[in-house]
């Protein structure tokens, strides 16, 4: 297990901020209703720069020479203890992550305005929450306030997570090892969803077998809300309910992921609800697959983020060409969008503490201008087809959506996919084998 980096984190921040100071807050707690939360989940940024897993905390960085990297968090209360759970208290949080000092979060009003003062630059995610927004903006006017003794206002606000962002691309030894982990487990979900999958199921009891998966190997839960789709509710990319049941003669889609110290997991698997794939389902099957094999083959250092979803795009479409869907040449089908209708979204995303991680995907506005791929990036390959009951999709095709997503690390030489649910046809028909 590797030591948590976030000390080191901290200190890249400090020596990128010239004289400025910066203010990173976690998130809020939510009501869900009445008197129930929602349950806690940290700001992503501030758990990057802290791992502190408490609400109601902040963190003040101030460059210069004297750098210091402030927490302000709740103070201990043995009374709300007994209800909540332990705190760590400023004195006892400092020390155990790393800051050089700890104040309690209701002095932060009071201290801010004498943290920027004289200082040039005040870094601040404007507009992510518009609470600290108004803390922010009181701050700067107190400052403002006291110009007649001398005291200025920073004269600029610049978007810390522009920066962040940037840093959070590349992941570290440590991030590396929680994204495998967390791979690991959702892997082992996938394959137990399809051990359990009998004609006649609820989607619900193939997700609770992954809920159960997850948490009993000890992830906090899913990394974003599970889709367990069956027979054509697969062509509902975004479909949650979750609350039908299975037919014995269709596949079931599953895209679920799970979340391990803040790190997400994102895997996609279909395959047949009785364990046997039909001639159509698998001609739809192994086209997938190729394009993800197509795809996984173009992600290397030096490549741009749109290269590896081109390979896809050839190999559906060649796919859709193959089964009379378009007609023509695959340049000319890609060129015109005709896989449009089958295949409408990108085949992968950046992958973190987000399961849509941050990071830009465009440098600028030409065509070509795509990030270019460089080692300790993580992200997902996903390629799809999708054929909602219509007039020109073949009957043997109504209602056949697949979809398979692995996630990948860039390395020095190529990549690795560290994700491993059983994924050939072979691989799923031996798993779901019931003798």
């Amino acid at each position: 297990m590797h030591h948590p980096p976030y000390s080191e984190r901290r200190q890249q921040v400090l020596a990128r901020l010239g004289d400025g100071v910066a203010v990173i807050p976690t998130a809020s707690e939510r009501l869900r209703n009445r008197d129930t939360h929602y349950p806690y989940r940290f700001d992503s940024y501030f758990w990057y720069l802290s791992g502190f897993p408490e609400p109601e905390a902040a963190i003040v960085l101030v460059g210069g020479k004297d750098a210091r990297s402030i927490l302000f968090c709740r103070e201990k209360d043995h009374e709300r203890e007994i209800w909540d759970g332990f705190r760590y208290g400023p004195p006892t949080a400092a020390e155990a992550f790393g800051f050089s000092e700890a104040y309690p979060i209701a002095s932060l009003e009071q201290k801010l305005p004498e943290l920027i003062a004289n200082r040039s630059v005040l870094w601040h995610s404007l507009g992510h929450d518009a609470d600290w927004d108004r803390r922010i903006a009181g701050a700067l006017n107190a400052v403002r306030a006291e110009s007649r003794s001398g005291t200025r206002a920073p004269g600029e606000i610049r978007d810390l997570r522009s920066l962040l962002d940037q840093m959070r691309l590349t992941k570290d030894a440590h991030e590396i090892d929680c994204m495998r982990r967390a791979a690991d487990i959702a892997s082992a979900g996938h394959a137990c969803a399809m051990r359990a999958c009998r004609p006649g199921m609820a989607e619900y009891e193939l997700e609770a077998e992954l809920s159960y998966e997850f948490r009993r190997r000890g992830a906090n839960g899913h990394a974003y809300p599970p889709i367990v789709a069956g027979g054509s509710n697969a062509c509902i990319l975004h479909y949650i309910e979750n609350n039908r049941l299975l037919a014995a003669h269709s596949l079931v889609l599953i895209d679920a992921g799970c979340e391990l110290s803040g790190y997400a997991s994102d895997i996609t698997r279909t395959f047949p609800v009785n364990g046997r794939f039909s001639s159509a389902q698998r001609d739809v099957y192994e086209i997938v697959l190729a394009a993800q094999q197509a795809a996984i083959a173009a992600v290397r250092p030096g490549v741009s983020f749109m290269d590896y979803h081109q390979a896809a795009l050839h190999v559906l479409t060649q796919g859709l060409i193959d089964l009379k869907l378009i007609a023509g040449s695959v340049d000319g089908a890609i060129e015109s969008e005709a896989y449009k209708p089958w295949y409408m979204h990108r085949t992968g995303h950046w992958l973190g503490l987000d399961v849509h991680d941050v990071g830009e995907y465009r440098n600028g506005t030409a065509a070509d201008d795509w990030v270019r791929l460089t080692p300790g990036m993580t992200l997902t390959v996903e390629p799809g087809l999708y054929f909602r009951p219509g007039a020109n999709v073949p009957q043997a095709l109504h209602g056949v959506g697949v979809r398979i997503e692995d996630d990948l690390l860039l390395t020095a030489d190529g990549c690795m996919v560290y994700s491993s649910a059983p994924r050939t046809v072979a691989e799923i028909e031996e798993v779901m084998r019931h003798d």
